[in-house]
């Protein structure tokens, strides 16, 4: 049975007199920071970034190098990105590692296909957000909470879920329920999302504006309807709360009705076997590999992709009509 746990199950006492280290203050490593500092935790923060490390300081952390803030800590978290974590987890992390240290990771990814290897005497834990990291600072500060995975990898103490669930109700992952999975579990659900439920949404999305804006309906009005206003996300945000097919019952009864009674025009019997085909190359580890080549490449393939999708000529649309709507595009990466 699927284990759920709740914020009673952590208790953040565990982690008094203990040292968090932090590594990366990027788009996780900065509101996990803030968080645990604001749950009254003591943490360090490593910034190999240049840019970033002004940032660190401003926000009142001691900037401490990796090697002396994993010599200090009790517990690390290492917060960059999954491709550039294995090199500076080899050479700067390893050589300082103890017994009685606890590595907690937010992406199984390393562990999972094999980037990093754990000494067996230190624990091993997850602690991951299913979401940003804005929204997991943002929901923090509210109290809203959001939805989470936690994972016990190794057990070199007693104390390995204690540490994973003190640190979980700290970040806020509690509030929302974090839901007990296995290491490999979590990097393969996350890249199945990446690669097979959301090229699906881009295929779609695109199609239905091409289709929309050759029968001559106005560029403002078809990307609106389609995502800019909100509503889609609205939808998915309703059925994060009350499930998809609540989200579908709050909608309009013509909504409704449109949705069910033209589900099945849209059924490809190839959908499914294409997903398994994904699934697949996932667990052996395929993508895995094909990504190891490309960041190590500098990303080629990748620069590549995206400038034959730069090149659609709706993208000039939809850049007149986020002017047109006072938008402005914000480019996150992970770290």
């Amino acid at each position: 049975m699927t284990v759920v746990y709740h914020e009673e199950d952590g208790d953040i006492s565990v982690l008094n007199g203990k040292t968090i280290s932090i590594i990366g203050y990027g788009n996780m490593g900065r509101p996990v920071a803030l968080n645990l500092r604001d749950s009254g935790l003591n943490v360090l923060v490593s910034e190999p970034n240049a840019e970033r490390r002004a940032l660190v300081q401003a926000e009142g952390f001691v900037l401490t190098e990796i090697g002396e803030a994993v010599s200090r800590a009790d517990v690390i978290m290492p917060l960059l990105r999954d491709e550039a974590m294995p090199k500076i987890y080899l050479e700067q992390v390893t050589p300082h590692l103890r017994k009685g240290h606890a590595l907690i990771f937010s992406s199984a990814y390393n562990i999972t296909f094999g980037f990093i290897e754990a000494p067996p005497f230190v624990d091993v834990g997850l602690v991951s957000a299913r979401t940003n990291g804005a929204t997991v600072r943002d929901r923090y500060l509210t109290g809203e909470g959001f939805a989470s995975f936690v994972a016990v990898g190794q057990q070199a103490t007693h104390d390995t879920w204690g540490i994973v669930l003190a640190l979980a109700r700290a970040i806020g992952a509690l509030h929302g329920g974090a839901i007990e999975i296995k290491f490999e579990a979590e990097a393969e659900l996350d890249l199945f999302l990446q690669q097979a439920v959301l090229p699906i949404f881009h295929r779609a999305v695109i199609t239905a504006a091409q289709l929309l804006l050759r029968m001559g309906y106005p560029a403002e009005a078809v990307f609106t309807e389609l995502y800019l206003s909100g509503e889609t996300s609205d939808y998915l945000r309703l059925a994060a709360q009350h499930g998809l097919m609540g989200a579908l019952k709050l909608n309009s009864l013509p909504a409704q009705y449109g949705i069910l009674s033209r589900y099945e025009r849209f059924n490809d019997t190839r959908l499914e076997r294409l997903m398994e085909i994904t699934l697949e190359e996932i667990k052996a580890g395929k993508f895995a590999a094909e990504w190891s080549k490309e960041f190590t490449a500098d990303y080629p393939h990748l620069r590549q992709l995206l400038r034959e999708r730069e090149k659609l000529d709706m993208w000039e649309l939809e850049q007149q009509t986020l002017d047109f709507l006072g938008r402005d595009i914000k480019n996150e990466n992970d770290e």
